[in-house]
């Protein structure tokens, strides 16, 4: 069974499609507590996806900690591991942020290019944001190396034939135009066999599923209506959570595979206790506003809308990019913000696929605590990753 290591985990998105494509991952890295939690409970302790090392801990881990601290174990794994798969934090790279030059997690792909060169695998798929792939500007406007070629060269020079793509993962069956920027590399093979197989396999594979390429948001959560009913949210009594109505779509059947009877309490899908004056702007949006175009700028006034932009989703179309902010968004239907599963069903996770900690943070705090909402919005989508992990094994095997 060819075996994987995933760095920048997060909460397992990747993981869980390589899960599906039946190969074994030997340990992952990810920094945050809250985002390992939700990765250990669903694919280390429930389906036993890892094999785990000896010598490091099944805890939240800092990449440049296990650098420091285990290479020579590391060095060890060379001629052990067929892929590396992860790539760094995107937040000082996305242009939905503040696209900052001094974000000091952006160093993290040196950290990165370390682990490539102390692990040397087979092969590696390596994912970021589509602003990874864009120079910054200096004080002067002067633009500098972007850091997406800086990664190619690095690579290149470790013996890696490696090759980029901007890829939108709406097409490969995903309710969400999501566009990312993808490397990948091999020691020995030509990387474009990669893009050419996942373009050739994607319909075979959606149509193995029931699924197609041009699935929609309604497609994926008009199943989860506040409108089905509600009861006491499981794990915050304060609030409460919906449940399923009869599924609508193939795409709902899929995700609701080991889970989901009608009337049964859906994991993460806890409502928004929204103020009344909040209410009646959404009602307002939900009649007078274009669907899928971000409300900003002066024709904020004319809602009374306090935040700096928000999006009325269109339930013929797919989602917009799903961002960490959840009040980005107005539910196509209902006058609320989408709950964490609907976020979830919109990146293609499972329902049995459950969420861990907080469901929001802010303030400062957003620099630190990864919540649940955090955890789906930085995901890759475990659909897609599935469909990359039946490639690489078949280039690998």
């Amino acid at each position: 069974m060819l075996k994987y290591i995933d760095i920048f985990a997060g909460c397992g998105g990747l993981s869980l499609g390589f899960y599906n494509a039946n190969w074994k991952a030997l340990f992952a890295i990810e920094k945050s507590p809250f985002a390992f939690s939700t990765l250990k409970h669903n694919l280390i302790d429930n389906k036993k996806h890892f094999e785990w090392v000896e010598w490091l801990e099944v805890k939240e881990n800092d990449i440049e900690y296990v650098l420091k601290n285990h290479t020579q174990k590391l060095e060890l794994l060379q001629g052990k591991i067929d892929l590396v798969v992860g790539g760094p934090p995107c937040q000082g790279f996305s242009s939905a942020g503040k696209r900052e030059k001094s974000d000091e997690r952006n160093n993290l792909v040196y950290s990165y290019i370390d682990f490539i060169k102390l692990v040397q695998p087979k092969a590696l798929f390596f994912e970021n944001v589509k602003g990874f792939s864009l120079p910054f500007k200096d004080e002067e406007e002067i633009e500098n190396t972007a850091y997406s070629e800086i990664v190619l060269e690095k690579l290149k020079s470790l013996g890696y034939k490696a090759k980029p793509k901007l890829i939108d993962f709406g097409e490969f069956g995903v309710p969400q135009r999501r566009k990312r920027f993808i490397i990948v590399g091999f020691k020995d093979k030509d990387p474009q066999i990669f893009f050419d197989l996942l373009e050739s396999k994607k319909d075979e594979f959606l149509k193995s599923k029931k699924l197609t390429s041009d699935s929609k948001i309604e497609d994926a959560i008009s199943d989860l209506l506040y409108s089905n009913g509600q009861v006491q949210s499981p794990d915050t009594p304060s609030y409460f959570a919906g449940v399923y109505s009869k599924p609508k779509s193939n795409l709902q059947k899929y995700l609701r595979s080991q889970n989901g009877d009608s009337g049964k309490v859906v994991d993460s899908h806890r409502f928004t206790n929204h103020r009344k004056e909040n209410v009646e702007i959404f009602e307002r949006l939900l009649k007078e506003a274009k669907r899928n175009v971000k409300i900003n700028g002066k024709e904020r006034e004319k809602y009374n809308l306090k935040k700096r932009g928000i999006t009325v989703m269109d339930r013929k179309s797919k989602s917009p990019t799903l961002t960490t902010h959840p009040d980005d968004y107005i539910h196509y239907c209902e006058p609320r913000i989408l709950t964490v599963r609907e976020y979830a069903r919109l990146q293609t996770f499972p329902d049995w696929f459950e969420f861990k900690e907080k469901y929001t943070t802010g303030g400062k705090l957003r620099r630190f605590e990864v919540p649940r909402y955090t955890q789906v919005g930085n995901a890759i989508p475990p659909l897609f990753a599935e469909l990359v992990a039946i490639v690489l094994k078949e280039i690998l095997e």
